[in-house]
């Protein structure tokens, strides 16, 4: 079973900026693509930014600008900078591994 582990996640003010990070481990196959989702109270979760291993990227529309996704060379670990954060981006954020296995979510609070 492939186990993703994130950290990273906290309280920040309006206007800062957090890290997260994702590392895959126990991988017995190909990892295609990584990247992270994130749900809000009472919202449906929302594509953040994912990442393939061919280094094509795709961004949320409301992250675009301000988040920056990479991988490093082995492909099993995804990072997520995350600029000029609003309140309106606390949420969970969850990891995952070819949008089949995902890790357990780290809390991201935006708040003054």
């Amino acid at each position: 079973q492939v186990q993703l582990v994130e950290s990273g996640g906290g309280l920040v003010q309006p206007g800062g900026s957090l890290r997260l990070s994702c590392t895959a481990s126990r991988i017995i196959f190909s990892i295609d693509v990584m990247g992270w989702y994130r749900q809000a109270p009472g919202k449906e979760r929302e594509l953040v930014a994912t990442i393939t291993s061919g280094g094509i990227i795709h961004y949320g529309d409301s992250v675009k600008g301000r988040f920056t996704i990479s991988s490093d060379n082995t492909k099993t670990t995804v990072a997520l900078q995350m600029n000029s954060l609003k309140p309106e981006d606390t949420a969970v954020y969850y990891c995952h591994a070819n949008f089949a296995f995902w890790g357990q979510g780290t809390q991201v609070t935006v708040s003054s």
